[in-house]
């Protein structure tokens, strides 16, 4: 028992000693000092207090041999603080100012990690998201050949299919929201951005889906427009998936407009349009 207080007091003494020697340190105008303790409270994994002193020192050894190492190690300090944001501004201040040392390629690549790694869900703003791929994709570019080329890789594609998740839940915000137009423009884009997304065959439902449900809220003036483009999302959509999930939703709504405008078209009916189209395209062309 006497042994245990005796240790405590004395780990008490080395800490509040340690903490007197440094808090003088900070005071004191001994830069080559503080150089030395920056790097090793670094080397100890001591960042908060390294970052203390090289707040102090980084401005003064600017330009000078020590510049180089001691910048990265402060940008790397902030990046094992978890503070993404400032790590990923001095990693690409580092890169700017040294584009040729050895560490660039690593501070280039941090810059675009820290902003993968501060990158929010899909649901909130996503410009850090995008600052992230364009500086992954400038590492790739200039690093081809690095070890973490194939990890730069896979963020990128996790990022851009944030960005697509993104795209595709505001579009079905605008649809929840009632704003039919809105939701058919959003969607039509999302389909031209992104042909071969997953997400293709509910966005190209959602078309017909609003189409058809603008109809019935529109004045009879504008429904028999809006339920033809409905018919034809529908034609669309059933020619790429006649399996769908959402085939038996997608013909009663069909069915319904059809019935509104007085006829039924069906992908045939489609197909057939669509050669007597080009059949006359033909016979102007060779007039």
């Amino acid at each position: 028992m006497i042994n245990s207080v005796r240790i405590i007091l004395f780990v008490s003494v080395v800490v509040l000693f340690s903490g007197c020697r440094f808090q003088k340190l900070l005071k004191s105008s001994d830069y080559d000092e503080k150089y030395a303790m920056a790097l090793e409270f670094y080397n100890q994994k001591d960042y908060n207090r390294a970052l203390q002193l090289m707040d102090q020192i980084v401005p003064i050894y600017k330009g000078t041999a020590k510049s180089q190492e001691l910048e990265f190690m402060y940008a790397m300090s902030y990046f094992m603080q978890n503070d993404y944001i400032l790590a990923s501004y001095y990693f690409k201040r580092y890169y700017k100012n040294y584009p040729s040392s050895e560490q660039a390629e690593d501070a280039l690549y941090y810059s675009a990690y820290c902003n993968y790694l501060d990158s929010p869900r899909s649901s909130l703003d996503q410009e850090t998201t995008k600052a992230a791929i364009q500086e992954m994709k400038l590492f790739m570019v200039r690093f081809p050949e690095s070890k973490q080329y194939v990890n730069a890789e896979i963020i990128v594609n996790e990022l851009e299919a944030k960005l697509e998740r993104k795209e595709y839940d505001i579009a079905r915000q605008y649809y929840k929201m009632e704003d039919y137009n809105a939701a058919i423009t959003a969607f039509q884009t999302y389909l031209k951005n992104y042909n071969d997304s997953d997400y293709r065959e509910d966005v190209m439902f959602y078309v017909m889906k609003c189409y058809y449900d603008y109809a019935l809220m529109s004045f009879s003036a504008k429904q028999e427009d809006r339920f033809t483009k409905s018919i034809g999302a529908y034609v669309d959509f059933v020619a790429l998936y006649p399996e769908s999930e959402y085939r038996k939703k997608a013909d009663e709504m069909h069915a319904e407009a059809s019935a509104y405008i007085g006829r039924d078209i069906s992908v045939s009916d489609e197909n057939e349009e669509s050669d007597i189209d080009n059949k006359k395209e033909e016979e102007n062309n060779n007039k």
